[in-house]
């Protein structure tokens, strides 16, 4: 091993149940907790069935992270996805656009802040939400040994605190006035599809392990096995805590809401306090360390592969991508202190990832040409038909995943999302047409 592949070793220390927990924690924290009141907002007691149309839509977008994940391992994750399979010179435009969706960091320290501002009856949402993502910051900064340890415990207690709730709160639902006329898809079949799309930002958030690769002990194996597994207990979990969500409390007592008073009406105080420590805060907080431990890897792959200046991308002591991570801090600082809406930030971000998650399901139709020998070994495994069907199906969730969400979205809004894409994809193609970018793509075979 060179000097030069030392400095890019990343510690290889992730077992099963490190990515699961890593899994579990970031789609449980960004759904349940920020988002449900949203979409009760948006198609009232039918929240329930807008979480399972959106886990079928989550399900068919995960297919090419799934079979491009059993093949090799990389460290780039989604981004290796488009430096192999798509296009080289948009590598650099998966980057940028990867970093404008970070701007969800800062989703979850407020949400953190809001719960548990609802549990103490005071605070300052603002700094509480700065000590919490400085908090993870620290942690994250230690290296990835803390991380997973720090984010197993806290995704064991948030389990027991969301089993806790549901099984209190079943009793308590008026199962009769789910479909009252009126709070049953307030806003119609496009209000009910419209939260389902805003709602795959909660059942989605497993395929962010595949950039976790490089510190994997065996991620051809565990990765596809977790993003599977993960998505669907989550989504069952949802859909029956979504049931005690809308049907304890009146529509307009919930709507646009967290889930705080629901608790503080279903539960004992211990097991409310519980609840919002062990439940709200860790779910959030779980979803914000994953995020920052996740969002280095692509950014720091892509600088090594030439996009950025090649400093930007070394690595601590502790192996980590300290200058990435520390950017990462800043944009969710920055974005706190604007004080941006909590629905508002879910929305960019999904409208800004929707693009980067249509142009990696384009590496499915070239699966079989460019790493036909790693293809023809995975488990997962289909013939060229059968790729083709999960091709279409990924893809179309992706474009209906779009346009939900850019519809309805103000004009300003969707302007901006195009010239942040256009930015984008002039600095890609300049970038690589300057030499600088490496034609070679990094990964390793199984």
């Amino acid at each position: 091993m060179t000097q030069q592949d030392q400095d890019h070793q990343l510690n290889r220390v992730l077992g099963f149940w490190d990515l699961m927990g890593s899994a579990v924690g970031q789609i449980i924290g960004a759904g349940i907790m920020s988002l449900t009141g949203a979409a009760i907002a948006m198609t009232g007691k039918s929240v329930p069935i807008a979480f399972i149309i959106s886990a079928i839509l989550v399900v068919f977008k995960s297919i090419p992270y799934v079979f491009f994940n059993s093949t090799i391992r990389t460290n780039g994750g989604p981004y290796t996805i488009v430096q192999l399979l798509v296009n080289k010179k948009l590598g650099g435009f998966y980057t940028i656009v990867f970093i404008l969706s970070r701007l969800s960091l800062a989703m979850y320290a407020l949400s953190a802040a809001d719960y548990l501002m609802g549990l103490i009856g005071f605070g300052n949402r603002i700094i509480i939400a700065l000590i919490v993502l400085t908090l993870f910051y620290v942690i994250n900064a230690v290296g990835i040994d803390m991380f997973a340890k720090v984010q197993n415990t806290m995704v064991v207690l948030l389990v027991v605190a969301l089993i806790i709730f549901t099984v209190f709160g079943l009793g308590e639902v008026d199962w009769a006035g789910m479909t009252t006329e009126g709070e049953w898809m307030t806003d119609g079949i496009m209000g009910l599809m419209q939260a389902s799309s805003l709602l795959t930002f909660a059942t989605g958030g497993a395929t962010v392990i595949a950039s976790l690769a490089g510190e994997a002990k065996d991620p051809i194996h565990d990765i596809p096995r977790v993003i599977i597994i993960s998505t669907l207990f989550v989504a069952v979990l949802y859909a029956v805590m979504s049931c005690v969500a809308v049907g304890v409390l009146p529509l307009e007592q919930t709507a646009g809401q967290s889930l705080v008073e629901t608790a503080r009406t279903i539960l004992p105080y211990p097991l409310f306090v519980f609840f919002i420590l062990g439940g709200a805060e860790c779910a959030l907080a779980s979803t914000l360390n994953n995020s920052l431990a996740s969002s280095t890897k692509p950014i720091m792959q892509a600088t090594w592969d030439g996009w950025f200046p090649a400093s930007w991308g070394r690595l601590s002591k502790k192996k980590v991508p300290i200058i990435y991570l520390t950017v990462l801090y800043i944009i969710g600082v920055l974005t706190i202190l604007t004080g941006m809406d909590i629905s508002a930030i879910g929305s960019l971000v999904l409208l800004i990832g929707a693009v980067n998650e249509i142009i990696i399901c384009w590496g499915l139709m070239n699966l079989e040409k460019v790493i036909p020998e790693e293809w023809a070994a995975s488990k997962f495994h289909v013939g060229h038909g059968t790729l083709v069907v999960f091709f279409i199906l990924a893809e179309l969730a992706n474009f209906l995943n779009l346009y939900l969400n850019a519809r309805g979205k103000s004009t300003a809004l969707l302007i901006g999302n195009v010239i942040m894409a256009v930015v984008a994809l002039i600095y890609s193609f300049s970038r690589y047409n300057s030499g600088k970018v490496t034609g070679e793509v990094t990964y390793e075979k199984a």
